[in-house]
């Protein structure tokens, strides 16, 4: 049964409320030359979550707001020839210190993180980077964060520790009380003969001893009792994860991608994306995403440019 559109949006309305009260950052929005990528920019610009810097072929962009007849006269804009050319001025303009967030136009993923990436001035830092779904699940108490469902494909354990220390650093500046980790496979239990179990539990290991910090971490925990005291108690797993996670560690990009467009096709969930570990936030917006999903990515990329200006948490309550 769907839910209605507002009890879909109260983690959200939250998220948007408290990127609201702090100064919206300059956000390049790399080749934004569609209706898309112009009414995204748009949208968030007047709730004040960013302010935009459209950034490709100049001609193409108004005209593109002409047909789609959105005005666009306000925006600043930067002209380049192509989208390749678009992804590294939008990358220039943040090593520049002229945007503290990028956020992708029409233009391939690929495209972008190829040009954040670059061995010769990119955005990398020393963390890996990775992509999180903050989600609004309707009936769901809290925002779930989904990691790795878009970046990473097959991480090794190496990987998604930067991975899951990622989510959490992002938990805390969305200022989840607690942030509770559950690493994700296809059983409680840790049998040789998966993988995913064993890295499940060196990484359990791995914040006993510091390597990971910031959060409560357990694994492996099947879907069921990672999300449903109910499921838990059947299993008699008892932690202070078990049943009531708000940060997934899925084991690859497939399983976090299918995970993610179940819950938003299937149980009328949002999924605002973001990705993490570079020297800013990168906003990635998908064409089927609602207008709730974009506005939230802008939000939570507002937060977290502005916990990197403040170093403090900036979504209370």
């Amino acid at each position: 049964m769907s839910a209605s559109p507002r009890t879909a949006h109260l983690h959200y309305d939250r998220l948007i409320a408290a990127a609201r009260s702090a100064t919206p950052p300059a956000v390049a929005v790399a080749h934004a030359c569609d209706r898309y990528a112009l009414e995204s920019a748009l949208d968030a610009a007047r709730l004040g979550l960013i302010a935009p810097i459209l950034v490709g072929p100049a001609e193409r962009i108004r005209q593109a707001a002409l047909e789609a007849d959105l005005n666009i006269a306000s925006l600043p804009i930067v002209d380049t020839q192509h989208s390749h050319a678009s992804a590294e001025c939008a990358v220039d303009l943040v090593r520049e210190g002229k945007a503290a967030a990028l956020m992708k136009g029409s233009l391939h993923t690929d495209e972008l993180m190829g040009a954040v990436v670059r061995s010769e001035g990119g955005l990398r830092t020393a963390r890996r980077l990775s992509h999180c779904f903050v989600m609004d699940v309707p009936g769901y108490a809290e925002p779930l964060i989904i990691t790795d469902a878009a970046v990473n494909i097959a991480p090794t354990l190496a990987e998604k520790v930067d991975i899951v220390q990622n989510a959490i650093d992002l938990a805390h500046i969305l200022a989840f009380e607690e942030v509770r980790v559950a690493i994700l496979a296809a059983v409680e239990t840790v049998n040789p003969k998966m993988p995913s179990t064993i890295e499940a539990a060196a990484l359990c290991k791995m914040a006993e001893r510091g390597q990971i910090t910031g959060g409560r971490l357990d694994g492996p925990l099947a879907l069921d009792n990672a999300v449903n005291l109910q499921a838990a108690a059947v299993k008699n797993l008892t932690s202070p994860v078990a049943g009531r996670a708000n940060v997934l560690l899925v084991p690859d990009l497939e399983a976090g991608n299918m995970l993610a467009k179940s819950l938003s096709f299937m149980a009328d969930a949002d999924a605002a994306g973001i990705v993490l570990g570079a020297r800013v936030p990168i906003i990635l917006t998908s064409r089927a995403d609602s207008v709730a999903a974009r506005l939230a990515s802008c939000a939570v990329a507002s937060l977290i440019a502005s916990s990197k200006l403040s170093g403090a948490k900036v979504l209370g309550g």
